[in-house]
């Protein structure tokens, strides 16, 4: 993997575990996920008209994602409303990879280097402890932390597909973000009309960088799948949770504990012999 490939993923988990902690910061965190993904879904209206049409070969991998892209944002709502971020988000991205290494390989025929598995089982083991031990009140979180994990898992390795038989990685990320928005936007107008527009208006600024978050992160992450493994992509990627237990700490207030700390040099430990691979 290249340098500027690596970098590239490291500038996507940044963002990744910023529109995360926008979630959690909102007060209604299913309308705030919402709004997230209407404004990432203007951001994409707006860029298209300028891009060509993905590959017509494309277009079932961009329905698929949409459906799980949903299920996706509705998970992570769901997760943040009950548990802590700082407890719940290493488990949504740790669990993801191994998940996609493992398909990635056995379905995709992808083969990894000693340095690629390691570095993959270095993080995963690394995320994984930090979310151990739950608290009284997480256990139900990290239960729904585990189902979101499959669903990453699933769109991952749907987008790593149709990106590469896309032909055009921005637009084919742009129209899944377009969908998803006008989905979610729908629901949100039909069933909770007087307060999604209350959100709206109050909290447009956070949303906006939630919405820029989530589009440029995903948007990063699918083009260096075009030009590294999947499950290489999908793992480092993952190392947004040294960002996100940064963030939970500094402006969520949520307790950073030595475990916690520890757990994340493992993390970025697993991410130096990844990038070596």
């Amino acid at each position: 993997m290249s340098l500027d490939v690596f970098a590239i993923i490291m500038l996507g988990a940044a963002l990744h575990a910023t529109w995360n902690a926008v979630v959690k910061g909102g007060d209604d965190k299913l309308l705030t996920t919402c709004m997230i993904a209407s404004i990432a879904s203007l951001i994409a209206a707006a860029v298209i008209p300028f891009l060509a049409l993905p590959a017509k070969e494309s277009w079932p991998f961009i329905g698929a994602s949409v459906i799980l892209q949903v299920m996706y944002f509705v998970l992570v709502a769901s997760t943040y409303r009950i548990a802590d971020m700082s407890q719940t988000y290493p488990i949504m991205r740790g669990t993801a990879p191994l998940l996609v290494a493992t398909a990635s390989v056995g379905l995709l025929s992808e083969s990894l280097s000693s340095f690629a598995w390691l570095g993959i089982a270095i993080i995963c083991i690394g995320i994984l402890s930090m979310a151990a031990a739950p608290g009284t009140g997480q256990r139900k979180g990290i239960l729904l932390a585990l189902v979101n994990a499959a669903v990453i898992a699933g769109y991952t390795l749907i987008d790593g597909v149709g990106v590469r038989t896309s032909g055009a990685p921005a637009a084919y990320t742009l129209w899944i973000f377009l969908l998803t928005g006008i989905a979610l936007a729908v629901w949100a107008v039909a069933v909770r009309r007087r307060e999604f527009c209350r959100c709206l208006a109050r909290h447009w600024r956070p949303g906006f960088i939630g919405g820029f978050g989530t589009v440029v992160s995903y948007g990063l992450a699918l083009w260096a799948m075009t030009a590294a493994p999947i499950a290489t992509v999908s793992a480092l990627r993952e190392t947004s949770i040294l960002f996100g237990v940064v963030i939970s700490a500094l402006v969520l207030k949520e307790r950073l504990t030595r475990r916690r700390i520890v757990a994340a040099c493992i993390i970025a430990g697993g991410a130096m012999v990844l990038r070596l691979g």
